[in-house]
């Protein structure tokens, strides 16, 4: 199948409002003062709708030419907006910005003005996509996207996404009250473990921010040496992406860069972003030097994790996408985040499509599940190789 996407866009008017598709780049940077402020106003929005996350993404990974920028105006304020990219494959669709190395991917809207501009988006996310499907991977529920989809007149579908898990964002006493007795003993002791090898924390500025994250990247290539890690990680547009986004989200507040040391030497980085209401540690380097001397390297990061949110402006502490078994030492709370499929009455086949392969992948996931415990049972019964 084929489709094909508009360079512009008639804009979608509704009572004031004006719906505006923007496909240059220059437009997209001019755009940061009026977002930041629509940012602030969306309580639903993640750190992976910030500007500088979505615009450094788009400078690394984006496509020239497909880039696909809704925006609801009335004047001169931003009311909405839906970060897009065109794609071909492997069905034509308009998809987030952000794709694999974001977690969470929605739309922004003004809650002050939210029916309002809501059914502008709606409107005009409609008009843009024409033959195309439109597809917006993890969100999370509750996200703003999700009123867009409870207005859509054309076929659409929600399936499960990926698996994220969640905490309350409470200092690290609040979080070890949630465990049984001697779990919160252990992790006691673990904190004082640090204490007593002289661990110590400190917030990177922003001018420090480039050469830290050159440092975590180095850092994380090196604790995973030899063992399977994200490739995507290792790759000089990540690292672009990463250094151009987080430079920008340090100077405005919404991430912290912390560099821990040991005998003066930097031995892990964090970065952690942030959002109105929900931070997640997003990504970290440390030396295997660390747990050589027995530091857990898990509390020690959730600390510090704990410290960013004592303003008590935030309601979550997500460990974000993945479902790994040392997060449920935390007893975290289990958030699916949903796949939303929009089509028009002509694309209804892209939309079955998509439904045909996801339920393709997800069996497959399935075979892997099955197969991975019954290699576990094995060794645990002494069936497996020695």
């Amino acid at each position: 199948m084929t489709g094909t996407f508009p360079d512009t866009a008639r804009p979608a008017r509704r009572s004031g409002t004006v719906c505006e598709l923007l496909t240059d780049e220059a437009a997209f940077a001019d755009l940061a003062p009026a977002w930041g402020r629509l940012y602030r106003r969306c309580p639903t929005a993640t750190p992976f709708q910030h500007h500088a996350w979505l615009h450094a993404w788009w400078r690394s990974y984006g496509t020239p030419g497909r880039l696909r920028l809704l925006v609801v105006r009335d004047g001169g304020d931003l009311l909405a907006a839906a970060p897009l990219t065109a794609v071909r494959r492997p069905l034509p669709a308009l998809v987030p910005l952000g794709g694999a190395v974001s977690d969470y991917a929605d739309v922004l809207v003004d809650d002050e003005r939210g029916e309002e501009a809501v059914a502008a988006l709606t409107d005009g996310l409609a008009a843009a996509a024409r033959t195309a499907l439109v597809d917006f991977r993890e969100v999370r529920p509750g996200g703003a996207v999700e009123r867009v989809y409870a207005r859509w007149r054309g076929p659409r579908h929600r399936v499960d996404d990926s698996v994220c898990l969640e905490l309350p964002a409470v200092p690290m006493e609040e979080l070890l009250a949630r465990l049984p007795s001697a779990k919160a003993q252990r992790v006691r002791a673990k904190l004082r473990k640090l204490a007593a090898l002289g661990v110590e924390r400190r917030p990177v500025g922003p001018r420090e921010v480039d050469r830290a994250l050159g440092r975590l990247l180095e850092l994380h290539a090196l604790q995973w040496q030899g063992r399977k890690v994200t490739g995507e990680h290792l790759r000089p547009r990540f690292r672009a992406h990463l250094v151009r986004a987080a430079g920008a989200m340090v100077r405005s507040g919404d991430a912290v860069v912390t560099e821990f040391l040991l005998e003066g030497e930097v031995v892990a980085v964090d970065l952690t972003l942030l959002s109105p209401r929900l931070a997640g540690g997003y990504l970290y380097g440390a030396h295997p030097r660390l747990r050589e001397r027995k530091a857990d390297v898990a509390v020690m990061l959730l600390d510090a994790c704990t410290e960013h949110t004592r303003d008590g402006g935030h309601d979550t502490l997500s460990l974000l996408r993945g479902d790994e078994p040392y997060k449920h030492h935390w007893r975290p709370e289990t958030v699916v985040s949903q796949r939303l499929l929009m089509a028009r009455r002509r694309t209804a086949p892209l939309l079955q499509a998509a439904l045909c392969d996801a339920a393709a992948r997800q069996r497959g996931k399935e075979v892997v599940r099955r197969w991975e415990a019954r290699g576990r049972a094995k060794e645990h019964t002494g069936g497996g190789r020695p």
